[in-house]
């Protein structure tokens, strides 16, 4: 099955889309027009660009293929985390010390940047203070400690230490032995977050068009895009489609790979049993390589993801299969029924750091991609990144611009095996301990 329809199917069933009001939307691409700028992706980074390239007075189209953030941006574990998705060794080793220190700061601007946007266009989206990183066993809560001893000495970022004695008041699971807390991260509703920043990118003055696939692009001054009703000629594109790209960057394709992630969420919970599963109400992830995530939803449901599938095959019963995975870590919901079980694709890079530049070739034509699941934070930056690019400051961006990044193994008919046996092992390591 392709992967759009796919990916169609796993929408059907969130509780973010069945808690949500849409409103009218907004009407696709009709005739020919001309622009500063023209975002290609109505997800959380494209939105955020648009948004901050208004602020500096570019006249911006947005062109999303469905409806907005109806991809990962809507349907995502809700989770703002500190850092990247890659550890920072990853980036110590590409850009050196001083530079990866830069780099963890723009991840905890991210997050600042979240909590500022709220306030400034009063979006209503559930935000909670709080994250919990647990370790499953005395090795890895160990290994946890150490980089939080690092992270505390050599990037002044302390967090709080819960040691396997007081792992039980944070978390009433019997599967974790210890871990750290983030009072600075937290988590949302992702689907209420991003309405309410193209709420704010459209009162701003940003052009909007929903179910206006790009079907193809010339690049050049201008660059044009053409969709079915219509094309945009712009003197900047940018590229913000991660997995749903579809061709207009063949260059890019081979450096990411579509990854599926499942989520389930309960019947409401009682006050007192939701307040004791997490009493910090905190968003909470394990360590492990192939991770749970979880937290409790303001109307008391536990929302559980766990599941992911490299060969973009959605698990068979995927409700059951969420439900059994929710009961490793809390059994006591044993009589708690599944509500909704959805899914989505996000794009992970080889070396699951960011993946930011231009377009070799075509310099006018910028691209973000490659969040690799840690997007929720970090997306709203790169939109604030590549605003100050095209503004004509790059200074930041280019931080990012120089990572490298490689493309899968084994061309596009095996990388997919090839990344399906190589997660085999990974998953095989978290389950041996």
């Amino acid at each position: 099955m392709p992967l759009l329809d796919t990916d169609q199917d796993l929408a059907r069933d969130s509780y973010y889309a069945a808690t949500v009001a849409r409103g009218p939307g907004h009407a696709p691409l009709a005739g020919t027009t001309s622009c500063d700028v023209a975002v290609v992706g109505g997800g959380l980074a494209g939105l955020s660009a648009a948004l901050e390239l208004r602020q500096r007075g570019f006249d911006v189209v947005l062109l999303e293929g469905r409806q907005l953030a109806w991809g990962g941006s809507g349907r995502n574990g809700g989770q703002a985390i500190h850092g990247l998705a890659c550890d920072q060794a990853t980036i110590e080793a590409q850009l050196g010390l001083d530079e990866a220190k830069r780099v963890w700061a723009m991840s905890i601007e991210a997050l600042d940047l979240i909590r500022e946007r709220i306030a400034r266009h009063g979006i209503e989206c559930e935000w909670r203070d709080g994250y919990l990183g647990l370790a499953t066993n005395a090795r890895k809560g160990a290994e946890l400690a150490e980089w939080a001893d690092r992270m505390d000495s050599v990037y002044g970022y302390p967090l709080t230490r819960v040691g396997h004695a007081e792992v039980r008041d944070w978390i009433d699971s019997p599967r974790f032995h210890s871990g750290v807390h983030d009072p600075r991260s937290g988590h949302l509703h992702p689907l209420k977050y991003a309405l309410g920043i193209a709420r704010a990118a459209a009162e701003a003055g940003v052009r909007l068009h929903e179910h206006s696939p790009v079907v193809s692009m010339t690049p050049g001054e201008p660059a044009v895009l053409r969709t079915a009703g219509g094309e945009v000629h712009a003197r900047r594109v940018l590229l913000a489609g991660n997995v749903y790209l579809s061709g207009l960057a063949p260059a890019l394709e081979p450096r990411i790979m579509p990854v599926g992630t499942y989520i389930a969420c309960s019947s409401v919970l009682d006050d007192a049993v939701a307040d004791r599963l997490i009493p910090s109400r905190s968003a909470v992830c394990d360590t492990n390589f192939v991770l749970d995530y979880f937290r409790t939803t303001d109307d008391n449901r536990m929302l559980y993801g766990g599941r992911v599938s490299y060969s973009t095959l959605t698990p068979s019963n995927l409700a059951q299969s969420m439900r059994q995975r929710m009961l490793l870590s809390f059994p006591q919901l044993a009589s708690a029924q599944v509500d909704y079980a959805w899914g989505g694709f996000v794009d992970i890079s080889m070396n699951r750091a960011p993946d930011f530049g231009r377009l070799a070739g075509a310099p006018n034509v910028y691209y973000l991609q490659g969040f690799s699941g840690h997007g929720l934070a970090l997306t709203g930056l790169a939109g604030r990144l590549v605003a100050e690019a095209i503004a004509g400051d790059a200074s930041r961006f280019d931080v990012f611009a120089r990572l490298r990044h490689r493309a899968f193994p084994g061309g596009r008919m095996l990388r997919t095996p090839a990344l399906v046996l190589g997660m085999a092992w990974y998953r095989l390591r978290d389950i041996l301990g």
